[in-house]
């Protein structure tokens, strides 16, 4: 007979959370959301006051490879590698594809850009499909050949996949020095590929794919480094300080040697912020506030996109001036979060519960 393994429930449960850096996850998701409406009125980054914005994604890249050693190192081969892909497929896939939907809809009836059927409905079908399911598809030219034409931010996510994938197959078997190694060795392609393009905006388009890998590789490796190292450094700064210092990296000033502020910036600062934000104390006041910008992250991250088609197109065939401009901004993205909330609590949740209930069902007692 064919042994069967027995995964008890408690197995899935999720571990406690590190509230700060919870916390710190939605101040970067909202500094997406910004840098996103921003890059419409300044395509060039130096005029932007949040220009660099997008290294959010590599801060985000960062705390997920330590969240995912605190959460799975001890319990991955108690649980096997497919209940891990399960747990994280439960996690991040239904807003994946509640992104696509939603990149769909503003791409077919955006009032400001008449939807001419140029794709074709097969076409459109199939961007739609490669979508959900994932598979980088950089067909649109009118979206700058994204990988992802409907929700252009899926592209953090399917590094996120493969990197979870090499966590389960290798990552997690790896020893702390042959880690240490990898680090560094990701640590030299991101230097080559921050200086040949002068920047680490890449990884979103089909001309800078590999640009993707570079990110993630080094920035999960470090993320994971320093969960297995524990190098967690007790401070009193608080969620408030430490929101102060990651906004800081994303207005920063553009250099003359900017590419090698924004290397610095993901080498060093993000590894350090995230092992502060494991060692930093909160208080009972603004624990609450941690709790809803952690879970409003992913959400809003994942739904935001498809209002910033709208909000391009309008940018572009109006030209509003300054004033109308900050106040569309500014209730826009107080609307998207407010929206993100909504999805959150009618649909990620149950969904995911849902899921998590079926799931459970079929373990075996």
């Amino acid at each position: 007979m064919n042994k069967v393994t027995v995964i008890s429930p408690d197995i899935l449960k999720t571990k406690q959370h590190f509230v700060i850096l919870d916390g710190l996850r939605g101040i970067a998701a909202l500094a997406i959301v910004i840098f996103h409406f921003m890059e419409w009125i300044y395509p060039d980054s130096s005029q932007n006051f949040i220009g660099h914005g997008f290294l959010a994604v590599d801060f985000f890249f960062c705390l997920s490879g330590f969240v995912i050693g605190y959460a799975y190192d001890d319990r991955i081969g108690k649980m096997g590698v497919l209940e891990f892909f399960k747990s994280r497929l439960i996690r991040l896939h239904p807003l994946i594809i509640l992104g696509s939907v939603l990149g769909l809809l503003a791409f077919l009836f955006d009032p400001f850009a008449a939807y001419t059927g140029v794709y074709g409905t097969g076409r459109l079908l199939l961007v739609f499909l490669c979508s959900i399911l994932l598979i980088p598809f950089p067909v649109m030219e009118d979206r700058a050949f994204n990988l992802f034409g409907l929700n252009a931010p899926s592209w953090s996510l399917f590094w996120e996949y493969v990197a979870n994938i090499v966590y389960a197959l290798v990552l997690c078997k790896l020893s702390r020095r042959y880690l240490a190694v990898l680090t560094m060795l990701a640590a030299v392609a991101l230097c080559l590929v921050c200086y040949r393009a002068g920047n680490l905006l890449g990884g979103w388009a089909g001309e800078n794919f590999w640009d993707g890998c570079a990110r993630i590789s080094y920035s999960f490796s470090a993320g994971l480094l320093i969960y297995r190292s524990n190098w967690i450094i007790k401070n009193r700064l608080g969620f408030i300080g430490l929101a102060i210092l990651l906004s800081l990296a994303f207005v920063m000033p553009h250099f003359k040697w900017n590419w090698l502020a924004e290397l610095l910036v993901v080498l060093f600062y993000f590894p350090l912020l995230v092992a502060l934000g494991a060692g930093s104390g909160l208080s009972s006041g603004l624990k609450k506030i941690c709790v809803f910008s952690g879970k409003i992250s992913y959400p809003l991250y994942m739904t935001h996109y498809a209002a910033i088609w709208v909000f391009g197109n309008y940018y572009t065939s109006t030209k509003p001036g300054t004033s109308e401009l900050f106040f569309i901004i500014t209730i826009g993205t107080m609307l998207l979060v407010g929206f993100a909330y909504l999805v959150m609590v009618i649909y990620d949740i149950p969904v995911r519960r849902y899921l998590s209930r079926k799931r459970q069902g079929g373990l075996r007692p």
